[in-house]
């Protein structure tokens, strides 16, 4: 699991709790039903009313990845791909076929496969990017929905709080009531702010940030896939893959091969 997310939600929380207790208040005030609900609830629902039920329903899955995901070690896929190059130069292409079986990452399992099913290069080099393109298109879908409710829980607070506002102009004559009244309106507004800059935007960022790494792995599978096909000294394919990797990314596999 990457923490990053959690983590970072931790410590803004934090910084939001003691900051209102700093100024002397108390979390019941700012705790209230009625504001809650409203931006909650009206910023998910009109959310999913900007795109299709299918992206509402696949929002949830997008959830778990923004606070659970973890990017794959791009270093030990191309350990992976150097030790089937290897076995390939040696064995020939159609050797790999028992071995993919053992391949955890999907895209480069299937990929081999199609490889050594006899794909010409260029039309397994347009498969391969096409399913590349898809991922980037869905990933991008995937994380726009929070990218909408970040900007729309701002409105969705002040819309909270105008209905209250309009319930303390009707109770004037109450004054001691007065001044709760007033600072229970604006709860509304902080919880639409704070929930999109917080939450709903940052999880978009993350979202976009995981879909990059996932994708940029992926780019650089297709490299060691059309390496493999055509035959390529396993030294070769591990120094060009090397060379794709971000900086301070390990290969364990890559001295073996």
């Amino acid at each position: 699991m990457d923490f990053a997310f959690i983590g970072g939600l931790v410590v803004t929380v934090a910084a939001v709790l003691w900051t209102q207790s700093h100024e002397g208040g108390s979390l019941s005030d700012i705790l209230l039903p009625g504001p809650l609900v409203l931006v909650i609830i009206g910023t998910i629902g009109v959310g999913v009313m900007g795109g299709i039920l299918k992206d509402g329903i696949g929002a949830i899955n997008q959830v778990k990845k923004a606070f659970l995901g973890k990017p794959k070690n791009a270093g030990e896929t191309v350990g992976v791909i150097v030790k089937m190059a290897e076995r390939a130069r040696r064995e020939g292409l159609l050797a790999l076929e028992d071995a993919i079986k053992e391949v955890d990452d999907e895209f480069l399992r299937n990929g081999l496969q199609t490889a050594i099913d006899g794909t010409d290069p260029d039309e397994l080099y347009e498969i391969l990017t096409a399913q590349i393109q898809a991922k980037k298109a869905a990933d991008k879908q995937g994380a726009k929905i929070f990218g909408d409710m970040g900007g729309y829980a701002p409105s969705v607070g002040i819309c909270g709080t105008v209905i209250s506002l309009t319930v303390v102009l009707a109770n004037l004559s109450d004054a001691a009531a007065l001044g709760p009244m007033i600072a229970g309106a604006f709860v509304a507004t902080f919880w639409g702010v704070a929930s999109a800059n917080i939450l709903y935007l940052p999880m978009q960022s993350r979202l976009m940030r995981l879909s990059a790494l996932e994708t940029a792995q992926m780019e650089l599978v297709v490299e060691g896939i059309l390496a493999i096909q055509a035959g390529s000294n396993p030294r070769s394919v591990a120094k060009k893959l090397e060379s794709l990797l971000p900086p301070g990314t390990t290969v364990p596999d890559a001295k073996a091969a």
